[in-house]
């Protein structure tokens, strides 16, 4: 039997199709640029970075696009898939996002940084540029990451437990608003019903996890696989002895970390401690 051909030519790559369905969409309806922002109130070169792919734009700029355009919801579609593409990661982990997607529950230990899943714009665009990132990769990046977060507010969410080193909590941010609003989510989500957060503080001594985090993703057919990362190396473990052997790891963490009512407390205080913004 022949390959099957594509009907309209056009991309199968979620990202790519967005940015030609914008290209596509402004040339039918003759606009130029600097028409586009005049008629919808955003600066024009926003629109010219989506169409290049350098940012996805948020959803409340799509979904004017598809008023505009006259699509509705076509745009905004689109736009869902490209930002949870995961053809976006980097090829090491890309097969970690699909696991991740198909996950029915996450259980998490962080050593120095908090986990994507939690992380603010503002937290995850100073983590990465302080990775080397800059540009348009590090925009794409930072929306690959805010992208994740939707997987824990889906429908039917994972389970999620973290646990996180009390070095998380104490270097904040060098915007000390950003760093408060990253602190407040902690707090918001630590209170979901699918999220158990935990603290493991200063002082229990050395632990078999004590330089590397790690993730298990406890996957439909109730396999568990895990993906530790350290600074430099990032792997996916999936064999049954080595994963056991982490559990067990992360099973002694858990029994020497602060209670989930604790760990709230905790980063209470943490959020008492975060300089005010001076007032005007």
């Amino acid at each position: 039997m022949p390959p099957r051909r594509a009907v309209t030519g056009r991309s199968q790559e979620p990202r790519q199709r967005f940015v030609e369905e914008l290209r596509l969409l402004r040339a039918q309806k003759g606009d130029s640029l600097r028409q586009l922002g005049e008629a919808l109130g955003w600066d024009w070169s926003l629109f010219g970075k989506m169409e290049s792919g350098q940012t996805l734009g948020s959803p409340e700029v799509v979904q004017a696009l598809d008023q505009h355009y006259g699509t509705p919801g076509l745009l905004l579609t689109l736009w869902e898939l490209a930002l949870a593409d995961p053809s976006q990661f980097r090829e090491q982990y890309r097969r970690y996002m699909v696991l991740e997607s198909e996950s029915v529950s996450l259980w998490h230990y962080a050593v120095g940084v908090l986990p994507g899943l939690l992380q603010t714009e503002g937290y995850a665009r100073e983590v990465l540029a302080a990775g080397g990132m800059k540009g348009a990769e590090l925009t794409q990046h930072v929306e690959a990451r805010i992208g994740r977060r939707k997987l824990l507010a889906s429908d039917d969410p994972p389970q999620f437990r973290t646990i996180l080193s009390e070095v998380v909590l104490r270097g904040p941010m060098l915007d000390a608003q950003a760093w408060r609003e990253q602190l407040e989510h902690l707090a918001e989500a630590a209170e979901w019903p699918n999220m158990t957060l935990q603290v493991l503080s200063h002082g229990p001594g050395f632990h078999a996890l004590a330089s590397t985090d790690v993730m298990f993703l406890r996957l439909l057919d109730g396999h568990t696989v895990a993906y530790t990362e350290s600074a430099l190396h990032g792997e996916l473990v999936e064999e049954t002895g080595p994963v056991e052997r982490l559990q067990r790891a992360y099973d002694a963490v858990r029994d020497l970390a602060l209670s989930p009512a604790e760990s709230r407390k905790f980063i209470g205080q943490m959020l008492e401690e975060v300089p005010c913004e001076p007032s005007t």
